[in-house]
């Protein structure tokens, strides 16, 4: 099971599910480039390029299918890394993502990378959570542990992985998607309707809605999130 984070946060917002399912799975989470250890990036980053790189670093741990997990930026990686390798994937769960054909989040968290570097990341963590969660001393204490690390972000790496998520997407990336695919989405989230519509675009698709959750409902509300997901799996394979 492998799980791929949002931007601006790293591979420890994963931290409930990794351990949860670590008792029925090989739980990966991968740090995307310019996070962690991971490499930055080189100019003409491509989603294509962020896919192959997670392929790699799970080809070094693993050569079982694979259930993939993502959460916004994630949910794209997760579904590039469906198209490139369908046989190798058994599961696709995407959280965070809606139907967004013009990306317009990509050009606003370009823009405040940008003007105002590391700085931003503050203020991009706080506003991919719900308010009653950033707010509260869970959500804080989360959050804050991931800015800890601002030390380990690339911003260079962050801008193009937005600049590469912006470029459009070819018809077929939605409606080709072969794996079993279930989409986790809070009602708080922004990208809540779209995550709606985006169902109308993957054959066969599931979603569940999760209350009072918004984009990162796998840190808000771990246990909901897990729920779902452990359902999913269950029912694909008994």
């Amino acid at each position: 099971m492998v799980f791929l984070h949002p931007n601006p946060l790293d591979w420890s917002c994963w931290l409930y599910q990794m351990t949860h399912f670590s008792s029925r799975y090989r739980t990966i989470a991968v740090d995307l480039p310019g996070y962690g250890w991971s490499p930055a990036a080189l100019d003409g980053l491509t989603m294509t390029d962020v896919a192959d790189a997670c392929w790699e670093a799970i080809d070094e741990l693993s050569g079982e299918p694979a259930v993939l997990v993502g959460c916004s930026l994630g949910s794209w990686v997760a579904m590039h890394m469906a198209h490139q390798r369908p046989d190798a994937v058994s599961a696709v769960v995407l959280s965070g993502v809606g139907y967004s054909p013009g990306k317009e989040f990509a050009p606003k968290r370009i823009s405040g990378y940008e003007e105002h570097g590391i700085a931003y990341r503050r203020t991009h963590a706080y506003e991919v959570v719900s308010e009653s969660f950033g707010t509260s001393a869970r959500g804080r204490y989360l959050i804050e542990s991931i800015l800890e690390r601002d030390n380990t972000v690339d911003i260079f790496t962050v801008i193009e992985m937005f600049r590469a998520l912006g470029e459009p997407d070819p018809a077929w990336f939605w409606t080709a998607l072969k794996p079993p695919c279930l989409i986790i989405t809070g009602e708080l989230d922004n990208a809540h309707q779209r995550a709606l519509a985006l169902a109308d675009h993957i054959p066969g698709v599931e979603i569940v809605t999760l209350a009072d959750a918004g984009h990162t409902c796998c840190m808000e509300q771990p246990w909901d999130f897990d729920d779902a997901l452990a359902d999913f799996l269950r029912r694909l394979d008994p």
